[in-house]
């Protein structure tokens, strides 16, 4: 049997899925809880918020976060499609991966407009 060098198309997918279940286990509760439980009060202000986010490596931490919470989503949305009968993957799959890319794109501009 020959075995062929090229790569397989399904790793980056699974690599974004599998890094952004990562980030979406570890370190977004971590943010939800220093935000919403009033930790650092005068840094939660909308002064102190785009004070700290003008910094370019909490920019590129926050898309980092963003986009790969995105990405993790959006292959969970596709096989949950699946789970429900949907069987067009080509299309959920096409719709689901455009609306994270469309997201981080969102994100990023958005992070560079601060």
């Amino acid at each position: 049997m020959a075995h062929s060098s090229r790569g397989s198309a399904k790793a980056i997918p699974w690599f974004l899925f599998a890094a952004g279940g990562t980030v979406t286990a570890f370190v977004l509760p971590v943010m939800l809880i220093v935000t919403n439980l009033g930790f650092f009060p005068s840094a939660m202000s909308y002064e102190g918020m785009s004070g700290f986010l003008s910094w370019w490596i909490v920019k590129l931490a926050v898309l980092g976060i963003l986009t790969l919470g995105l990405w993790h989503a959006a292959h969970r949305l596709r096989v949950c499609a699946h789970d429900f009968g949907i069987r067009a993957d080509e299309l959920v799959a096409w719709i689901v991966y455009s609306a994270a890319g469309f997201g981080s794109v969102a994100a990023a501009v958005a992070l560079l407009m601060i």
